[in-house]
């Protein structure tokens, strides 16, 4: 299995997108929480999906935070996530 930071440096240096500017460790803390809370209140299979979809958000002009929180929002009422950005 590869190392998690060897994978994201492969990966960011073939799509030519630098890893340590767009997805720093604390916001990849607050994607694995927020995936997780989809995989387990939603259906696992939308995790790779919703994660394109912010993807391209972000893309288009979103920050990653709104992108994040929106996609929040969207989770059932009483998700662990969703509780939390309610406060």
């Amino acid at each position: 299995m590869a190392d998690v930071e060897e994978w994201l440096a492969r990966a960011g240096e073939g799509l030519a997108v630098p890893v340590a500017e767009v997805l720093p460790k604390d916001l990849r803390r607050e994607m694995l929480d927020l995936t997780g809370d989809i995989a387990h209140n939603v259906v696992r299979v939308a995790v790779p999906w919703t994660s394109y979809l912010m993807g391209v958000a972000v893309g288009r002009g979103a920050s990653p935070e709104e992108a994040m929180r929106i996609v929040r929002d969207l989770l059932p009422p009483g998700a662990p996530d969703r509780e939390s950005s309610e406060k």
